[in-house]
């Protein structure tokens, strides 16, 4: 990665990270959907319902920091933008 960045880098900087974070997602939907149907298979433990719910709040947790994180770019690449 260069020192500098100019206008173009700013978009393809934040495009990386939503698709990183669109990756990340994805991931933990996957890990939620593959327990769902283990458990819609018969695997209707309490211990794997708590996992499940463990890792569903784990995707909520994950999806709010994304998007507060997308939201706080943003605004500063608006702020940026404005003062040039």
């Amino acid at each position: 990665m260069r020192g500098g960045s100019s206008a173009g880098d700013r978009g393809s900087w934040y495009e990386a990270m939503s698709r990183a974070w669109g990756q990340t997602l994805d991931s933990q939907a996957a890990v939620i959907t593959d327990m769902s149907a283990s458990i819609g298979a018969g695997d209707d433990q309490p211990s794997s319902m708590v996992q499940l719910t463990a890792a569903s709040l784990k995707m909520q947790f994950m999806s709010n920091n994304a998007s507060t994180s997308q939201n706080s770019v943003g605004q500063a690449l608006e702020t940026l933008g404005k003062r040039g």
